[in-house]
């Protein structure tokens, strides 16, 4: 039973229309009219209603704040608890003159992700739920917006909880045939739990199947852009974020750290980093860029090597042509506005052609067709259908993985006529496999570490 009363911040702190700081707990409405004067009491209104009025320091009778408070009474809130929701004006000064007000009472800082846990804790949404709040939040792409809300709203859950299910009628026909041998309920064979897990792991791997794409589309693509100096690594990156966010100049070695930029094509999340040109150098700012450059290649998901086309490869393109063989790679022919002297069949033997993109950046010539090449390496041209339930949270993965492994584990026992008092542990991990993604079986510090990297005030 949760016995306080909370309070945090819940929009972004800074100058704003208006700023939430939301109250939770058995005594959220009690407490908050101590500081808060209008018509009507709070402790009289109904819930769902919404009354103006100010928030008084009890000391001396000040006026502190004009606002708005909405009573949202148990159940029917976020949190299953009391919450009244303040609606001040949006300015560092008075909302902490707000909070300090309701610190002085009985209410304390809420932990981050607390509103969220106590949602959780009274029932009223499951951990995947609880999750998908957050990747609600940090949804970069409009598409990954989606995939946060279905989350959110159950699909997930309502999935697993039938999985579950079958493996807990498969469990309890396990317990029946143990106990009472002489009756073969429904013919309980072994040929009856690989049934069962055949069913199970079917349904896992429909869910693996868009995991990739579901964790692309919740953490973005790392994007290294790569090159000799002076290619137009910078512009590329510009022309990309519809920003001047890199310094374009015809001097080589312009760049010498990484930049990050987050945008979104053809509804895929990417995190571009702009790096340092790679070549020898006895610049030492610039040599530490171009070793960062190269972690860079190393570390990201996709790689952007940009090449003059109006000059012919250099030897340090062919180094790092080599580097990137096998690599989820696009070659970029820039600068094609102007005669084509890069060796076109030597870069086809170190990728497909589908991934050679000519372009002319100063021009925004071939831009469309990068953001293809970007949608079919990864997503084989288009993202599957909307309806699809997607796996994006890499615990939830793993989860599924094992769950899987544990009903091959029971499969191939079967197989073997291993006891059926032994296969049955497997099909039982597997049960708490899948019930830790929602919830049901996960340890209280699995829970608090979840809920630590929400933000403060959700």
């Amino acid at each position: 039973m949760i016995s306080d009363t909370i309070t945090a911040i819940s929009t972004a702190v800074g100058e704003a229309g208006i700023a939430v700081i939301r109250v939770s707990g058995p005594d959220a409405v009690s407490e908050t009219e101590k500081i808060f004067r209008s018509k009507t009491p709070l402790t009289q209104a109904a819930s769902h209603t919404v009354h103006y009025g100010h928030i008084i320091d009890p000391g001396t009778g000040e006026k502190i704040e004009e606002v708005l408070v909405t009573v949202m009474r148990a159940p029917r809130s976020f949190t299953t608890e009391d919450v009244v929701e303040i609606s001040a004006h949006g300015g560092v000064v008075s909302v902490k003159r707000v909070m300090d007000l309701l610190l002085q009472l009985d209410i304390r800082l809420a932990e981050p992700g607390e509103f969220t846990k106590r949602a959780f804790l009274n029932g009223r949404i499951d951990l995947s739920q609880a999750e998908g709040v957050m990747d609600l939040i940090r949804s970069k792409s409009d598409r990954a917006f989606s995939v946060a809300l279905k989350q959110v709203e159950g699909k997930l859950s309502s999935k697993l909880r039938d999985l579950r299910y079958t493996l807990v009628e498969t469990l309890a026909h396990i317990e029946v045939n143990i106990d009472y041998p002489e009756h073969d309920v429904e013919s309980l064979t072994s040929e009856f739990i690989k049934e069962k897990s055949s069913q199970v792991m079917t349904e896992i791997d429909k869910l693996l199947v868009t995991a990739e794409q579901g964790k692309i589309l919740r953490e973005g693509i790392t994007t290294a852009i790569v090159g000799r100096p002076n290619v137009g690594k910078s512009s590329l990156l510009n022309t990309l974020a519809q920003d001047n966010r890199a310094i374009v100049t015809d001097i080589p070695g312009t760049t010498r750290d990484v930049i990050e930029e987050f945008v979104t094509i053809n509804n895929i999340p990417l995190k571009l980093l702009d790096t340092a040109g790679i070549r020898e150098t006895m610049d030492v700012v610039e040599k530490i860029g171009v070793e960062r450059s190269r972690s860079a290649v190393n570390e990201a998901d996709l790689l952007l090597m940009v090449i003059n086309a109006a000059e012919p490869l250099h030897e340090d393109e062919i180094e790092l042509l080599e580097q990137i063989r096998g690599r989820q790679s696009i070659i970029i022919m820039n600068k094609m506005d102007l005669a084509p002297q890069a060796d076109r069949e030597v870069l086809l033997r170190y990728i497909p052609e589908e991934r050679l993109v000519p372009m002319s950046v100063k021009d925004d010539f071939g831009v469309d067709r990068l953001e293809d090449a970007i949608s079919t390496l990864f997503f084989s041209g288009k993202l599957e259908s909307a309806d699809l339930t997607y796996v994006s949270n890499v615990r939830h993965i793993a989860l599924l993985k094992k769950a899987k492994q544990s009903l091959i584990d029971a499969y191939e026992a079967a197989e073997q006529l291993i006891p059926i008092d032994m296969i049955q542990i497997d099909v039982r991990l597997a049960w708490e496999q899948l019930g830790e993604i929602v919830g049901d079986t996960a340890h209280d510090a699995l829970i608090d570490q979840i809920f630590s990297q929400f933000c403060l005030g959700k």
